[in-house]
């Protein structure tokens, strides 16, 4: 078998073209079959780079939940999750998604039926690579790897499945086909964790700990021990133990929906143990570590975090999505001044919510926060993710080079509408978001891209995995403290130490807030605050933004009011779109809907 780059989803386009492009002949149902072109199943399968190149087409939809330009309107990007959760408002008011999300009016029958459609469809496309691979021409031991990331995809888009709906249909190794009468009907909750776990166990037996040359980017068994853990932490957070939700949220269009489908009946704390062990066992491999390499900069507290995300192949990466070179987030979230413009904008709570770069909370009257300063002294992570007035970017000339820095200009002024970057103007919150843009593609040349790929679970994120469960279990133990301040010492803050002596409940504080910021705009917001139930405290909020006005050598700062969200119990989890309810009556819709 020839061996292939896995950086080759620079091709993935064009593999979606000629190979496998998933054509819906039923709107978008998981029973829409392949199509092949001009190829035929037979000789896509029984020559080893067509295979190769039919996985790789299923690999190419993984960062579906987490993308930044997630959802759209009229030919406009509105954002992604983070569009949809407290953390940005949505470039575009449209009726998309994230805006039904945000304002609390998302039902079956507006919502869309990506999540589900494009889950199913690579998951059958998995099936039917397992299904004919046995005419594949390939080494025995290649032919292995390849089933094992297989499965390893297949429960990657059970797990998105999972915690958008709640329990879904397993299909197994089925192949339906349009001859297929439709009648899928929900697993329970507890079934789908089951089967994604041990999809995970049996993958991660076969495969590396981890890929690297030329094989970077394929499925390792980190990953599968990763996807494990982040499920098991799901599975024992509040909304899914002991679950209320469809009492809280009222009867579906089903009628009464049974717990189980949405969650465990009866909680157990032993569940968090689970999910603590998970998370161990990825940190007891030794295969990962927290990334401390900036190639732009060497010195500035934090430079670990801001050089993590420019870096193509790096330690703390577990499983990420390859990409070609590109500036696709610098022309989303820049500012229209550096050729962006198109991405969410940042919420003013975002931006409080991170510390001073001495650790304590701004609200901490011992923080030394001065509110005629707002973005002095502050965590490192904070200009590293967030762009605001006079934040210094590079120039962009005419014919794309670069041309020394300039600040970003978002102030209020007299500036006669001349200023593209300016508040209620370029960005209707103040902000813009500078998470995992590339300083040296910062201002989207045509002469440079960013070598990037696109971060799905990384090991920050497997620490405060680790803290959360470890916490809830056992309480605040020592290494809970650890993987907490490990996180917090490579972000620059100095101490980085938490406060001696927390109890269980105030360490859960720092851990929830240190998933917000250090894992913002990566998907993980919506999903948290509804997975732990707070999201009746903060997505009932009025989102705010901020002004900056000078007049001379005075600056003010002011709060305005931007949207104003709203929250219904059965927006915990995602309903399922009316196009699919509709063709399978078995298919029982969530709480609420």
């Amino acid at each position: 078998m020839k061996k292939i780059y896995f950086q080759f989803f620079v091709l993935s386009a064009f593999l979606s073209f000629i190979l496998f492009a998933p054509s819906c002949k039923k709107s978008g149902s998981f029973l829409a079959q392949t199509n092949t072109t001009n190829l035929t199943q037979a000789s896509v399968f029984t020559d080893s780079s067509r295979t190769e190149g039919f996985l790789a087409n299923i690999y190419a939809s993984a960062g579906i939940s987490s993308s930044p330009s997630r959802f759209s309107a009229n030919n406009f990007i509105c954002g992604g999750l983070d569009a949809a959760s407290d953390e940005s408002e949505p470039s575009h008011t449209y009726a998309t998604d994230a805006a039904g999300f945000a304002t609390g009016t998302i039902n079956a029958g507006t919502v869309s039926n990506e999540p589900y459609n494009t889950c199913y469809t690579q998951i059958r496309a998995v099936n039917q690579l397992l299904a004919n691979i046995h005419s594949t021409k390939m080494m025995a031991s290649n032919k292995a790897g390849v089933l094992a990331e297989a499965r390893f995809l297949r429960a990657w888009y059970y797990s998105i499945l999972l915690e958008h709906y709640g329990g879904v249909p397993i299909v197994g190794d089925s192949l339906f086909t349009y001859a297929t009468p439709i009648n899928v009907k929900r697993s329970t909750y507890a079934a789908c964790v089951t089967y994604i776990t041990t999809e995970c166990d049996a993958a991660a037996t076969v495969l590396p700990l981890t890929q690297n040359g030329l094989n970077w980017g394929r499925a390792s068994g980190g990953a599968c021990l990763a996807l494990k853990a982040r499920v098991l932490l799901y599975a024992a957070s509040p909304l899914f133990n002991g679950t209320t939700l469809p009492a809280d949220a009222g009867k579906s269009s089903s009628g009464t929906v049974d717990p189980s489908l949405v969650g465990y009946p009866t909680a157990d704390p032993a569940r968090w143990q689970l999910a603590e062990n998970a998370a161990q066992a990825v940190i007891a491999s030794g295969a990962y570590t927290l990334n401390t390499v900036n190639t732009y900069q060497t010195a500035a507290p934090g430079y670990g975090f801001q050089g993590l995300f420019p870096q193509r192949v790096n330690t703390e990466y577990i499983f990420q999505l390859m990409r070609g070179p590109n500036t696709d987030l610098e022309d989303l979230f820049l500012p229209p001044s550096r050729s962006g413009g198109n991405g969410a904008f940042p919420y003013q709570g975002l931006v409080d919510a991170f510390p001073m770069n001495n650790g304590k909370l701004i609200t901490d009257p011992a923080s030394g926060y001065d509110p005629t300063n707002p973005y002095n002294n502050r965590d490192p992570r904070l200009n590293y993710s967030i762009i605001h007035d006079q934040t210094i970017l590079n120039v962009r000339t005419g014919n794309g080079l670069i041309s020394g820095q300039a600040p970003v200009n978002i102030y209020l002024g007299n500036n006669n509408g001349q200023n593209p970057d300016a508040v209620h103007q370029g960005t209707v919150t103040g902000y813009y978001c500078n998470k995992m843009l590339d300083p040296a593609a910062i201002a989207a040349t045509i002469a440079f891209k960013s070598n990037r790929c696109l971060p799905l679970i990384r090991y920050a994120e497997i620490l405060l995995d680790y803290a959360e469960a470890a916490n809830e279990f056992e309480g605040p133990t020592a290494n809970v403290y650890n993987a907490v301040q490990a996180i917090r010492q490579r972000a620059g803050l100095n101490p980085y130490q938490l406060p001696a002596g927390l109890s269980q409940a105030d360490m859960r504080s720092y851990i929830q807030n240190e998933r917000r910021i250090e894992l913002a705009f990566e998907g993980h917001r919506f999903f948290d605050v509804r997975r732990w139930k707070i999201a009746p405290v903060t997505e009932n909020i009025q989102a705010k933004g901020m002004e900056v006005d000078e007049n001379g050598s005075t600056i003010t700062y002011n709060t305005f009011n931007a949207t104003k969200h709203n929250f219904r119990p059965a927006m915990y989890l995602w309903p399922f779109p009316i196009s699919e309810t509709g063709k399978s009556p078995t298919l029982i819709q969530n709480p609420g809907y």
